[in-house]
């Protein structure tokens, strides 16, 4: 479980985020919604510990995050391309990110075959430098890169951004597999509300830092929440 107390950020006299309380259960499915400047990425950023709250704390599966670092073993993330390492090809990337993950170069050659649909050969063989891959196909390497190594929390800032429909479609397919196949705990943010209602079941709206739904995904979710933008 995931557990966010009494957490808070600002900056200055703005806060940019206020979150009194929230549980993400062990194996949920869990999207974040909101505007430029709800506070998404803010609080992802702290799940993470890229930036310190300015109150409370986050506990990942019993881990506070901000005082130990034992959570990185268990937990997978992409939020942008600043997550890869530019000058690497994505095969030394993914060779990199499996042996911190305590993978053999044999044990990322056949997880990564499980993504050569994923892929659509954009990816690998290419003899380019992450830096040089399209902001889509960055994407595709930074999210594959955040599933190894079996994690047990997996998080993705704006998935759906930039991948083109086809492999947006691919891309959902793979979550609904994650999911529905173990006990992986995803957390998911978009802009994209039809994408994030198919893919999660339990969906949180962020309003300038503040939490003002907190829903359980149903066929009335989608027509709820775009009621909710449209006013």
């Amino acid at each position: 479980m995931i557990q966010s107390k009494k957490i808070s950020k600002k900056y200055g006299k703005a806060e940019v985020l206020n979150i009194e309380s929230l549980d993400i259960p062990t194996g949920e499915s869990f999207g974040l919604v909101g505007n430029n400047g709800a506070g998404k990425t803010t609080y992802f950023n702290i799940l993470l510990d890229l930036i310190r709250p300015t109150t409370g704390k986050i506990i990942n599966n019993n881990v506070e995050v901000n005082k130990s670092e034992d959570w990185k073993t268990f937990t997978g993330s992409f939020i942008d391309e600043s997550f890869l390492i530019g000058y690497l090809t994505p095969e030394e990337y993914f060779e990199f990110i499996g042996d911190l993950r305590g993978m053999n170069k044999a044990d990322v050659t056949k997880f990564l075959a499980q993504f050569d649909e994923f892929f659509n050969g954009e990816i690998l063989g290419k003899r380019k430098y992450l830096r040089d891959l399209s902001k889509g196909n960055q994407k595709k390497a930074g999210i594959v890169a955040a599933m190894m190594g079996n994690p047990q929390v997996i998080i993705l800032d704006e998935p759906f951004a930039n991948l083109d429909p086809t492999t947006q479609i691919r891309l959902k397919k793979m979550i609904k597999e994650i999911t529905d196949n173990r006990e992986v705990t995803l957390l998911i943010s978009s802009h994209d509300l039809t994408h994030v209602t198919e893919v999660c079941e339990r969906i949180v709206v962020l309003d300038k830092g503040n939490v003002v739904k907190d829903i359980k995904t149903s066929t009335k979710t989608l027509k709820e929440l775009e009621s909710y933008f449209s006013v």
